[in-house]
């Protein structure tokens, strides 16, 4: 089980054995662009069993074939809402593992100029609201694009929220506490910095190009 990291209490990392080795190899600058999709799936689909573990369920009746057995079901929808366009590399491995989950998409980039972020395109379920969401994004690291798109699904009556990164940066961690200290993020990895880009250190690269191979 995770537990609140000592600094950043809405930061959940995820130190399984697993997750960090497929991360390390998601690191490693020779990793391909196939091999990348693949570890980045395989480490949201594991991650997803810490981020849900709260999730309400109801109790349902199965018939079984010697009678009927009491059972849970989830007692709301989930749908997960990616980042576009990174996030879309880990929604597979979620959608293995929750496949009625239904998927929205933000489409928020970074101004390079400016580090703060730029709408482009929405579109969630209507019903949204009543669901489990879970915001997924390789990376957190102004922290900008992230908040922005908290407060998009806030405005869409979201409640319930939770974030899913491969990688972070302080300053992402510590812009999410400020204007948003209720959504809990999970992580594989808390990194050193930011350097004068933005982008995290050591990180793993611009996930982006590493997962559609547009280096």
């Amino acid at each position: 089980m995770t537990v609140p990291h000592p600094d950043h209490p809405q930061l959940r990392l995820i130190d399984h054995p697993l997750v960090q080795q497929k991360l390390s190899a998601a690191r490693d600058a020779n990793t391909t662009a196939p091999a990348f999709r693949r570890l980045l799936n395989e480490i949201a689909g594991l991650m997803t069993f810490e981020a849900s573990r709260h999730f309400q369920t109801r109790v349902v009746d199965v018939p079984t074939p010697f009678g009927n057995a009491h059972g849970v079901a989830l007692a709301h929808p989930v749908t997960l809402v990616p980042i576009l366009r990174a996030g879309v590399g880990m929604t597979d491995g979620i959608l293995n593992l929750i496949p009625e989950a239904r998927v929205g998409h933000l489409g928020v980039y970074r101004d390079e100029t400016t580090l703060e972020p730029v709408s482009y395109y929405a579109k969630l379920p209507t019903d949204i609201a009543r669901s489990h969401v879970l915001l997924v994004d390789p990376m957190l690291a102004t922290g900008g694009s992230a908040s922005f798109a908290v407060s998009e699904l806030k405005r869409a009556g979201c409640s319930d929220i939770r974030m899913i990164c491969l990688v972070c940066a302080p300053d992402g961690v510590q812009r999410m506490g400020a204007d948003h200290p209720d959504v809990q993020i999970f992580t594989a990895g808390l990194d050193d910095e930011l350097d004068a880009q933005g982008y995290i250190r050591p990180g793993l690269g611009d996930a982006g190009d590493r997962i559609f191979g547009t280096h």
